[in-house]
């Protein structure tokens, strides 16, 4: 993670600690929270870094149903319990900036999930993730669009 800014730090910190929640089957908040504190003692991240990946981390558990049936929808012909554990990840992060984090442009999110792919995923992810969430932007964020937000 060294050289990366706060934002893809904690991004690529909450990959790893949601990595972990998920292959043990222990995604409600709580349990991430544990995950949490477990995956981070092996690193060194700044404070910034550290309050939004756990940010990330919490905010995906909270919202884990919507975030997989947005996932589920937009990635037709896959389950998303049969995505690689790294892909469904990746996916869970950005899907959960592009429906609660408003702010943050797409375009931004979009890049940045990509590059985590790159450094964590094969080269089929990619080209995978960047079409679900692209898919997932055009729903989530033309309705938001639509009511003025």
């Amino acid at each position: 993670m060294a050289g990366a800014g706060p934002r893809r730090q904690a991004r690529e910190a909450a990959l790893q600690v949601l990595f972990a929640a998920d292959v043990s089957r222990q995604l409600a908040p709580e349990c991430v929270l544990n995950a949490f504190e477990d995956v981070l003692k092996a690193f060194s991240l700044p404070n910034r870094a550290r309050s939004r990946a756990r940010e990330l981390v919490l905010g995906v558990a909270h919202n884990l149903k919507q975030i997989d049936e947005q996932i589920g929808v937009a990635s037709v012909h896959w389950k998303v319990y049969r995505l690689g554990t790294v892909d469904r990840n990746i996916l869970r992060i950005a899907v959960f900036e592009l429906l609660i984090e408003v702010d943050t442009p797409t375009e931004v999110i979009l890049d940045e999930a990509v590059e985590i792919a790159r450094r964590f995923a094969g080269e089929r992810a990619r080209s995978f993730i960047n079409g679900v969430l692209d898919v997932v932007a055009r729903s989530v964020r033309s309705e938001a669009a639509g009511r003025g937000a």
